[in-house]
């Protein structure tokens, strides 16, 4: 599953989820620091945190978006029950902080292969 393609609205959330359920517990915390990372890339910030927690579906109140809501990234350490909902927060908070990249650093074209996706190809059956 390509993070950036969900980020970029090019996979529906629903499939990243399902996706990201299927991983062992390890492989999904793996998952969980490389989004921290591209959130950082993107620079993401704190700005961004009320919009990612509306995006993500998560209410307020869910460890993972108090967490957030104090900028701590260590939601790889929160208990299996609530991977899940960190990998929908920081999809969100992935995706808010690269299309803001993207208008104001990438407009006018960039070499980012991430930046330059297309929609995959679906099958019609």
């Amino acid at each position: 599953m390509a993070l950036n393609e969900l980020a970029q609205g090019l996979r529906p959330a629903a499939e990243g989820v399902d996706w990201f359920e299927g991983l062992s517990e390890d492989e999904q915390r793996k998952v969980l620091r490389a989004l921290v990372e591209f959130c950082g890339q993107a620079r993401a910030c704190e700005d961004d945190v009320p919009e990612s927690i509306a995006r993500s579906g998560i209410r307020p109140t869910h460890t993972p978006a108090v967490m957030l809501t104090k900028w701590r990234f260590g939601m790889a350490a929160l208990p299996a029950y609530e991977l899940a909902k960190s990998f929908r927060l920081l999809v969100a908070l992935f995706s808010i902080a690269d299309i803001r990249r993207r208008i104001l650093h990438c407009a006018d074209g960039c070499g980012h292969e991430w930046h330059n996706l297309s929609d995959p190809q679906r099958d019609a059956t």
